[in-house]
């Protein structure tokens, strides 16, 4: 499936540093550069909730990113952030 298929849809991306960031593709080039708005990063702890930082419209390079997935926004709506606990992700090594 191209990433032009997922336009104006809401994606989660796993960057190579560990981050996760949750909004809507509004663009993707060549260089699987992408444009997302309405972003936030969802921050992972052990001993606390999710945390969403707003970041609204953001860039990220292609080069930065691990993995891309189309969120089921039915599926997320239900989940309490709050009480999820889980470690930060790692850094890719390459």
């Amino acid at each position: 499936m191209a990433l032009q298929e997922w336009i104006d849809k809401i994606v989660s991306v796993v960057t190579n540093d560990g981050r996760n960031i949750v909004g809507t593709l509004k663009g993707v080039d060549q260089m699987t550069n992408m444009i997302l708005s309405d972003s936030h990063e969802r921050v992972f702890s052990t001993t606390a909730g999710v945390e969403q930082v707003v970041l609204g419209l953001y860039i990220i390079r292609g080069d930065n990113i691990a993995i891309v997935g189309e969120v089921d926004e039915d599926v997320d709506s239900r989940i309490d952030l709050s009480d999820v606990r889980a470690p930060p992700l790692k850094p890719l090594v390459h």
